[in-house]
């Protein structure tokens, strides 16, 4: 007879799934990270994953949400710095997300839980860099700086080259 597994709460086992999702789709890209090896990594079925999130794009969308906590808690100290430094916060952040930046703007078009989830991400990173804005030019200016930190991580260059284009952003963006 099988020994009795210990009982575990359904936000234990939840954490779980996320960080094996999450080990997975940072290392491997969504694409090629299958559901049964996240629930073989969980200790659980794949089946077992349907109960916890409706989908793939569910989990992922999980995923990002606990590592944007992280990175939130992680930006407290740089708050109070200037636009370019928040600003290379930003890309240092996000370039070794880089595969899953990708996935999402790939899947926002046909995951509407995907679509949410970016359209928030957004919302978030344009507050962050409001107040260091021009007020008449805060809402395009929040765009570009978007723009730019998703060129930098499609185009990745060296952290000198990053500032260098991120300064210049920002003189171009704040002075009048």
């Amino acid at each position: 007879m099988p020994a009795n597994r210990r009982p575990q709460a359904r936000a234990e086992k939840r954490d779980e799934i996320i960080a094996a999702a999450r080990l997975r789709f940072v290392a491997n890209g969504y694409d090629d990270t299958a559901l049964s090896k996240i629930a073989a990594d969980a200790g659980v079925t794949a089946n077992t994953v349907y109960w916890y999130f409706p989908d793939k794009d569910h989990l992922l969308v999980a995923v990002l949400e606990q590592l944007l906590a992280e990175a939130m808690a992680r930006y407290e100290p740089v708050a109070q710095r200037p636009l370019a430094d928040k600003i290379m916060f930003a890309v240092s952040e996000l370039s070794p997300l880089r595969n899953l930046v990708d996935t999402v703007h790939s899947r926002r078009s046909t995951s509407p839980v995907i679509h949410n989830w970016h359209n928030g991400f957004h919302a978030t990173a344009d507050a962050l860099t409001r107040a260091d804005l021009p007020p008449e030019d805060a809402q395009p200016a929040s765009h570009i700086i978007a723009f730019v930190v998703e060129g930098l991580l499609t185009h990745p260059g060296d952290e000198t080259e990053q500032r260098e284009i991120i300064d210049l952003l920002v003189k171009s963006i704040t002075q009048r």
